[in-house]
C-alpha cells in the first residue's frame, strides 16, 4: 500500500569476555587437562569475537548480518547450558533503541552482569532486524512476498516472547524499549504489516473478492489494534513523527480495501444496493487514507477503480434496478482470516550453527558427575581409613609384643632380626628420615601460601565495604545501592570456613610434627645401614630353644597370617582407588527425559552395584583380623611362660623400632596428603579470590556511574529556572504538524487537536537512577554473589587418613543442579589486574 515501518536496533557497547569466562570454565570444570584447557580457551576467544561482532554487526542491515547475530544467539544458549549463567559476571550495557539523547548526558542506557539480560537485548534486535530486512523486499516479487511475510511473522514472535521473557530477567525497571507496553505494540505492528503482504499476495495472484475482503478486514482490525497501543500516553512520544499517521492511514486503507471487495462480491450477487453503499464507504475512507499517508499509486489506482464502479453501479441502479441504497452501518461484513501468526522462536536460529563449546558437557550433568565422583569417594575413603586404622590397632599389638622379632632366628653374622633388617631397608628407600624432614618442612610454606591468599580475599571484600559505607555517610538518602554487608554475606561466610579449614590443617601440622618427633631416635636408626644399626643396637644373646618352642612355632605361623593380610589389605585398598563409576550416558538419557538429573538416586545405585563386593572384602579382612589378634595375645602368653622372656633392653629398642617403622610409613602417607591438600587448597582459593576481585571491580563499576549519576542530577538541579512554553506553542499538537487520530465507537477516525503537556519541574531523563548496576538475583535481599566453592576431595579430616582433628567442617559445597535453572539476572564482577589468574 505504501512505505512498511521497521523497529530501530538497541545499541551496545564493547566487552571483554576472555577472561572472566576462562575463569569461569576452569572454576566450573576443575578436572579438564592442559589440552582441552587449551582448546576452550580458543574457544572462549572465538566467542569474544563472535560477540563483539555479532552486536555491531546488525546495524548493516543484510541478510549476512542476521545470519551472524543468529550464531551469536544460538552460542549464547549453549553456552548458557554450559556454564553457571549467575556466576557469569560480566556488565553488559545496552542503550534504548529509541532513545535520541539529551543534552545532559548520553542516551537511556541499562547494564546487567546477566547473561539472560544480553539474550534479551540480542534478541530484540534480532527482531529489530527482521523487521528491517522486511520492509526492503521487493513487494512486486513472490520470493520478496514470501520472505517479507516469514521476517515480519518471526519479529512479532520474537516480541511476543519478549513480553514474558524480558520481565522475569530484568529485575529492576528497564529500559522503555523492553517495556511491556512497548513491546506489545511492536508486536501488533509488526503482526499487522505480515497480515498486509498476505493481502498483497492474495491481490497479486487474483484470489477470489471474498477471500481478499476477509483478509483486508482482519488487517484492518489488526492495525486499529495496533494504533490503539501506538498511541498509549506512557510510549506515544517514543515513535518517529510519521508512525502514527502511517498506522491510522494503514488502518483506513485496509478499511477501504475491504469495502471495496466486498463490493465485487456484492456486485456478482446481483446486490446494486450493497454494492453502492460499501463503494461509497470505500471511496471516503480511500480519501481519509490519502489524507494521513499521501498520495500513494496503490490508493490513486483502487480510488480510481472505487469511483469508476460507483458510476456504473449507480447508472445501473438508476435505469434498471431501482434499489434502495442501504446504511452501511446494517450490513454484515465479509468475516475475517487471519494468516499472519506469531511464529514461536526456533530452537536453533542459524542455518549453520556450530557450537564452539562442544567439548564442554552440560553444566547441571557435570555437576551431577562431580557429585557422584564425591560421593564415591566419600565411601572409599571410608573403607581405606577402616583398612588403615585395623592395620595400625595390628601393628600396635605386634610391637608391643616385639613381633616378629622375639621368635625370628637372626641370620649368620647378624645380631639383627631379619625383619628389622627388612623395615630399615624399606626406609632407607622411601628416603628415610632426610626425606621425611623435607616434607615436614615443606608444609609451612604451603600453609602460608594458603594464608595470604585467603587475606587477600579478605582484605579486598573489607575495602569495597568501607569504601561504600563512606559514600553512603556522604550521600545519605542518594546513595541508593544495595550496602555491602548485604552483597557480600556467602563471601563472608566461605571465607569463615576457609579459615577454619585452615586452622584445622594447623593443628593436622603440629599432630604430624609432634608424631615425628617423638620416633626421631627410631627413624634414624632404621635410616642407617645394617653395620651402623648394628653398633646402635646391643647384642643379645636369645637362648635358640625360646624360638623353637611350640608357642614361638605358633607365632611364626600367625605373622605369616599378618603379612597376608597387609598384602590383601593393599590390593583391596588398591582396588578401592582405581574403581571407576561411569554415569554419563544415565545422566545424559535422564536430562533428556526429564530435564533433570536425580543424581543421588543414580549415582548410589551404581557406587554399591561396584563398591559392595569390596566393601565385603573389607568387613572379611577386619573380621579375619579380630581372630587373628585373640590368637596372637592367647599364642604370646603362652611363649612367655614357656619361655619365660621379657622385656631385656634390646627386645623394648626392637619394639621402639618397630614402631617407628610403623609411624614413618603411616606419616609417609599423611604428608603426601597434606602436600596434596595444601595444593588443592591453593587453586581453590585462587578461584575465591578472583570471584571477590571480579565482585570488587563490579562495585567499583558500579560506583562510578551512580557517583556519575549524582553529579548529572545535581548539575540539572542547579538550574535556577525552567523555561516556560511560549504562548502561541501552548496548544502544539504532540506531533508536530499533527494531530492525535481517535478511534471512536464505529472504528473510524476523526481529527483532535492535542494540546502537549507541560514537563514537571526538574524532570531527568530517563532512568531517574540510570548505570546503576542491577540488584542481584531476584530483589534487594538476595546475596549479591552465588558464588559457592568447589567442595574438596570427600574424606579429607585434614589430611585424607589423618585420624587427629576430629572436628574439621568439610568445604563449601556445590549448589543442587535445581539451583542453577532460574533464569534470574546475577550480580556483576569483572577482573582486577592485579591478581592472579587461575
Amino acid at each position: 500500500m505504501s512505505e512498511l515501518l521497521s523497529v530501530p536496533l538497541k545499541k551496545p557497547t564493547d566487552v571483554d569476555l576472555v577472561r572472566p569466562l576462562n575463569n569461569l570454565i576452569k572454576s566450573s570444570y576443575t578436572n579438564l587437562g592442559p589440552s582441552k584447557l587449551s582448546g576452550i580457551e580458543q574457544a572462549v576467544s572465538k566467542f569474544n569475537y563472535q560477540r563483539n561482532a555479532a552486536v555491531w554487526k546488525g546495524f548493516e542491515k543484510s541478510e549476512n548480518a542476521l545470519e551472524i547475530i543468529y550464531a551469536y544467539y544460538d552460542q549464547l544458549c549453549a553456552l548458557e547450558t554450559k556454564i553457571m549463567v549467575q556466576d557469569f559476571q560480566v556488565p553488559f550495557k545496552w542503550k534504548d533503541a529509541f532513545d535520541k539523547g539529551s543534552i545532559f548526558g548520553g542516551r537511556m542506557s541499562l547494564t546487567l552482569s546477566s547473561m539472560v539480560f544480553e539474550k534479551i537485548c540480542v534478541l530484540f534486535n534480532i527482531a529489530a532486524l527482521q523487521s528491517s530486512l522486511a520492509v526492503t523486499q521487493n513487494l512486486n516479487d513472490d520470493a520478496g512476498l514470501k520472505m517479507a511475510a516469514k521476517l515480519f511473522q518471526q519479529s512479532a514472535g520474537i516480541f511476543f516472547h519478549l513480553k514474558s521473557a524480558a520481565p522475569a530477567a530484568i529485575a529492576q525497571e528497564p529500559t522503555v524499549d523492553l517495556s511491556s507496553d512497548v513491546l506489545c505494540a511492536l508486536n501488533s505492528l509488526m503482526l499487522a504489516q505480515a497480515q498486509e503482504i498476505f493481502v498483497f499476495k492474495a491481490i497479486k495472484d487474483n484470489m477470489k473478492d471474498l477471500i481478499i475482503a476477509k483478509l483486508c478486514c482482519q488487517c484492518e482490525e489488526m492495525y486499529s489494534e495496533a494504533l490503539k497501543m501506538l498511541q498509549k500516553d506512557s510510549i506515544r512520544s517514543l515513535w518517529e513523527k510519521e508512525w502514527i499517521t502511517i498506522v491510522a492511514g494503514k488502518q483506513a486503507g485496509l478499511h477501504a480495501l475491504t469495502m471495496f471487495f466486498s463490493s465485487m462480491v456484492a456486485k456478482a450477487n446481483k446486490k446494486v444496493g450493497e454494492e453502492i453503499s460499501q463503494l461509497q464507504k470505500s471511496v471516503e475512507l480511500f480519501k481519509i487514507a490519502q489524507s494521513r499517508m499521501g498520495k500513494s499509486n496503490f490508493l490513486d489506482e483502487y480510488l480510481s477503480k472505487a469511483n469508476k464502479n460507483l458510476a456504473e453501479a449507480k447508472k445501473d441502479n438508476d435505469f434498471i434496478y431501482n434499489e434502495m441504497i442501504p446504511d452501511i452501518n446494517s450490513l454484515p461484513g465479509p468475516g475475517k482470516a487471519q494468516l499472519a501468526k506469531n511464529l514461536p522462536l526456533s530452537s536453533v536460529m542459524s542455518a549453520n550453527f556450530k557450537d564452539v563449546f562442544a567439548d564442554l558437557t552440560p553444566v547441571v550433568m557435570y555437576q551431577a558427575m562431580t557429585a557422584s565422583e564425591t560421593r564415591k569417594t566419600e565411601i572409599v575413603n571410608g573403607e581405606v581409613m577402616k583398612l588403615r586404622e585395623g592395620t595400625q590397632s595390628l601393628n600396635t599389638l605386634l610391637s608391643s609384643y616385639n613381633l616378629p622379632a622375639a621368635v625370628e632366628t637372626t641370620a649368620s653374622g647378624s645380631a639383627l632380626p631379619p625383619s628389622l633388617l627388612e623395615k630399615a631397608n624399606d626406609v632407607r628407600e622411601k628416603g628415610g628420615i632426610d626425606g621425611l624432614q623435607k616434607m615436614v618442612n615443606e608444609l609451612p610454606e604451603l600453609l602460608n601460601r594458603n594464608r595470604e591468599i585467603l587475606d587477600e580475599a579478605e582484605r579486598m571484600l573489607n575495602e569495597e565495604s568501607s569504601a561504600d559505607e563512606q559514600l553512603r555517610a556522604k550521600f545519605a538518602e542518594q546513595w541508593t545501592r544495595t550496602p555491602s554487608s548485604k552483597l557480600t554475606q556467602t563471601f563472608r561466610e566461605n571465607c569463615a570456613t576457609y579459615r577454619k579449614i585452615i586452622d584445622n590443617a594447623i593443628n593436622a601440622d603440629k599432630t604430624v610434627r609432634e608424631k615425628f618427633e617423638q620416633n626421631r631416635r627410631g627413624i634414624e636408626i632404621l635410616s642407617m645401614t645394617e653395620n651402623e644399626m648394628a653398633l646402635e643396637i646391643p647384642s643379645s644373646a636369645t637362648k635358640s630353644d625360646m624360638r623353637n618352642s611350640s608357642a614361638a612355632q605358633h607365632l611364626k605361623a600367625l605373622m605369616e597370617s599378618v603379612n597376608t593380610i597387609k598384602a590383601e589389605r593393599d590390593v583391596v585398598e588398591s582396588e578401592l582407588r582405581s574403581a571407576t563409576i561411569n554415569l554419563k550416558d544415565q545422566f545424559l538419557a535422564a536430562l533428556a527425559a526429564d530435564g533433570a538429573i536425580n543424581e543421588p538416586a543414580i549415582s548410589l545405585s551404581e557406587i554399591r552395584r561396584v563398591l559392595t563386593p569390596l566393601q565385603n572384602q573389607v568387613q572379611d579382612s577386619l573380621s579375619r583380623q579380630e581372630a587373628l589378634i585373640q590368637d596372637i595375645k592367647d599364642t604370646h602368653q603362652k611363649f612367655v611362660s614357656e619361655t619365660g622372656a621379657s622385656g631385656e633392653s634390646n627386645e623394648q629398642l626392637f619394639s621402639q623400632l618397630a614402631t617407628a617403622y610403623d609411624v614413618f610409613s603411616e606419616l609417609q602417607k599423611n604428608l603426601q596428603d597434606g602436600v596434596k591438600f595444601y595444593n588443592d587448597l591453593t587453586q581453590l582459593l585462587i578461584i575465591f579470590q578472583n570471584k571477590i576481585s571480579d565482585y570488587c571491580f563490579a562495585r567499583k563499576t558500579e560506583k562510578e556511574e551512580l557517583m556519575k549519576d549524582l553529579t548529572q542530577q545535581a548539575s540539572r538541579q542547579a538550574q535556577s529556572t525552567i523555561p516556560t512554553v511560549p504562548v502561541h506553542m501552548a496548544s502544539t499538537s504532540l506531533i508536530s504538524g499533527y494531530s492525535i487520530f481517535v478511534i471512536n465507537t464505529d472504528n473510524y477516525f476523526h481529527l483532535e487537536q492535542a494540546t502537549a503537556p507541560t514537563p514537571p519541574a526538574h524532570s531527568t531523563p530517563y532512568p531517574l537512577q540510570s548505570q546503576i548496576m542491577p540488584m542481584p538475583g531476584y530483589g534487594a535481599n538476595m546475596p549479591y554473589a552465588t558464588y559457592a566453592p568447589l567442595p574438596m576431595p570427600q574424606g579429607f579430616n585434614p589430611y585424607a587418613t589423618l585420624p587427629y582433628p576430629n572436628t574439621y567442617q568439610s568445604f563449601p559445597q556445590v549448589p543442587n543442579a535445581a539451583y542453577y535453572t532460574y533464569p534470574g539476572p546475577a550480580s556483576s564482577q569483572h577482573h582486577h589486574a592485579q591478581h592472579p589468574p587461575q
